[in-house]
């Protein structure tokens, strides 16, 4: 509950402009422990200097609730110019979109522009070989998320396109089960959104207990699992986990975010397991930043002194 009152406060407080400004003003330099840069080279940049420890990219421009059709086909513009420089420059693109961002729950000629336009970036993904993860949102986006992951598997095939589980969600755990018949592959969280007790878990220790029991039930099913989590705890035991049912290591994934316990990547990296980091980037950072300084109150004392020296 404690968790869930300091995510609370901390989200509620990030949302006022007054606050927002102060810290667009004076916090870049902090963000950029969490965002990778600006732009589409920067972003490249810090793959490349991933890569050298042997550490895979998710990379993501930031950017949703965007409430204009040209402004949403303009994002998805942006994220098909990404996979063209990452393709060129040697790297298989793996991206993450927002649907809100490229357009969804807007209709234009009859259908949902998320969904068009995750046609056109799913489909240069499959072009390249690479593979788009579609970021869940609110909860109330969950259903129509959910609906376009299973038309997108079916249109392009699960190597290409996946999707995200929330374990603080009540509904999490049916949400998977329904998703079986198509094997996806699926990256499960924790959730950062600010939701109502309502839908989503307010006690971490239960918020915990569903993660574990979604990456089990996920693996146990035959499905690539993404499993996104700093917690040495959950780390841990999910390495026990497959040890114990005979899972392979390429079975798996271990996902963490760029700038956070990057000598843990290192290290699992070094012992042979899959690792991918989650590479943010754009001028649209405030959202997600208030996002990982909601997540522990270690972080708050971060920003705090970054921008006092600032």
């Amino acid at each position: 509950m404690i968790d869930q009152l300091y995510r609370k406060a901390v989200l509620t407080v990030s949302g006022q402009k007054a606050v927002e400004r102060i810290v667009r003003s004076r916090g870049w330099s902090v963000a950029q422990r969490f965002v990778a840069g600006e732009s589409i080279q920067t972003a490249l940049d810090a793959v490349k200097e991933l890569e050298k420890d042997g550490i895979l990219s998710n990379l993501d421009l930031l950017g949703e609730f965007i409430d204009s059709p040209e402004k949403c086909n303009a994002f998805a513009d942006n994220v098909l110019n990404l996979m063209d420089a990452a393709h060129a420059q040697g790297i298989t693109p793996y991206v993450s979109v927002k649907l809100s961002s490229v357009g969804q729950g807007q209709t234009v000629d009859g259908e949902d522009l998320g969904l068009t336009n995750a046609r056109r970036i799913v489909g240069r993904a499959k072009q390249y070989g690479g593979f788009v993860c579609l970021d869940m949102e609110d909860h109330p986006r969950v259903d129509i998320t959910l609906a376009q992951l299973r038309t997108l598997t079916g249109e392009f095939g699960r190597e290409h396109v996946g999707s995200v589980l929330q374990s603080y969600l009540y509904r999490s755990e049916a949400d998977r089960a329904a998703l079986d018949d198509l094997h996806p592959n699926l990256r499960i969280v924790k959730g950062a959104y600010l939701e109502p007790e309502t839908v989503a878990m307010p006690v971490k220790a239960d918020v915990d207990a569903s993660y574990r029991k979604l990456v089990y039930a996920h693996m146990k099913a035959g499905n690539y699992v993404n499993v996104a989590t700093h917690d040495e705890s959950i780390i841990g035991d999910v390495q026990h986990f497959v040890l114990a049912n005979g899972i392979s290591k390429d079975a798996f994934e271990f996902q963490m975010l760029y700038g956070i316990r990057r000598d843990l990547q290192k290290n699992l990296a070094a012992q042979g397991y899959r690792v991918r980091a989650y590479i943010p980037y754009g001028r649209d950072w405030y959202a997600y930043f208030s996002r990982r300084i909601a997540e522990r109150p270690a972080n708050v004392m971060f920003v705090l002194r970054g921008m006092v020296r600032g």
